[in-house]
């Protein structure tokens, strides 16, 4: 297996586990283009476009940081353009970048809510859209092209939406996105699944807005969804897509047993996420 020489554009790809998704790539020597907001340091929300290329140039690869809204069409399509003309092209899209608020509906801002559709939902969509071309070119080089969203299974109980319905419709806006696309684009090879991790991942948005140090210590780190996403996009495009695969069945179906490295807290008890029931053992 190995993603030498392909090119990955990865949203959300400052910090976390889209950084994380690329910091894999590189060290087979791919090309990552970092798409996120994030210019500037803040001392809540480590990592920069910037600082996030040092690291994937450090780790072997090729960075191209793009400064980029994906609320703005324009911007996305910017992207796009300065990453073909860099890299030759586009073989993997990852659709990471996300906002949260767990939230009931009384206690949801409009502007929040607006917020998470639009870079959730339609972030998800505009950046799969203005990529599908240079896929589609990929799918004709036979380089095995991707669109992975991090995104949850479309398990449609009650217990799922009651506490935060806003928040779960604009993630499931993006596993829709991967039942719609996966079909429509299977005549064209090209592999859209979404990917979800069974435990809290050690991420910001962990550290600061869902329970800070404890839930910390009882998540893993997000290096076991890059190493699930990297059996993905190792895998023949038309042999696996329209899949809603959880981090740790991916990784124990390649040979993958033992995930004691990824916890934070050898040997802790793990924080189930949302959408996913807790594994049973």
């Amino acid at each position: 297996m190995s993603l030498k020489g392909k090119t990955l554009f990865i949203t959300g790809a400052s910090r976390g586990i889209g950084l994380a998704i690329g910091l894999r790539a590189a060290r087979d020597g791919a090309n990552v283009a970092i798409i996120a907001k994030t210019a500037e340091p803040n001392p809540k929300l480590p990592g920069t476009v910037f600082t996030a290329a040092k690291e994937i140039e450090a780790a072997g690869g090729k960075a191209l940081p793009c400064v980029t809204d994906i609320r703005d069409e324009n911007a996305i399509a910017e992207a796009v353009k300065k990453t073909v003309e860099t890299f030759g092209g586009i073989d993997i899209l990852v659709n990471n970048a996300s906002a949260i608020s767990l939230t009931t509906t009384e206690a949801t801002p409009m502007k929040r809510y607006d917020l998470m559709h639009s870079i959730n939902t339609r972030g998800t969509f505009a950046c799969s859209q203005a990529c599908i071309p240079h896929l589609r070119k990929s799918a004709k080089d036979g380089r095995n092209p991707h669109i992975m969203n991090l995104s949850p299974p479309l398990n449609m109980e009650t217990k799922w939406f009651a506490p935060h319905v806003a928040y779960t419709m604009a993630k499931f806006g993006m596993s829709m996105c991967v039942l719609g696309m996966a079909g429509e684009l299977a005549k064209d090879g090209i592999a859209v699944n979404a990917l979800w991790p069974r435990t809290t991942i050690a991420t910001s948005a962990i550290q600061n807005l869902l329970g800070g140090d404890a839930v910390m210590k009882g998540s893993r780190k997000p290096e076991i969804m890059a190493d699930a996403a990297y059996v993905v996009f190792n895998t023949p495009s038309k042999e696996l897509t329209g899949q809603f695969l959880i981090d740790d069945e991916v990784l124990e179906k390649s040979g993958k047993t033992d995930l004691s490295e990824y916890s934070c807290t050898p040997g802790g008890q793990l924080f189930p996420d949302f959408f996913v029931e807790p594994k049973r053992t």
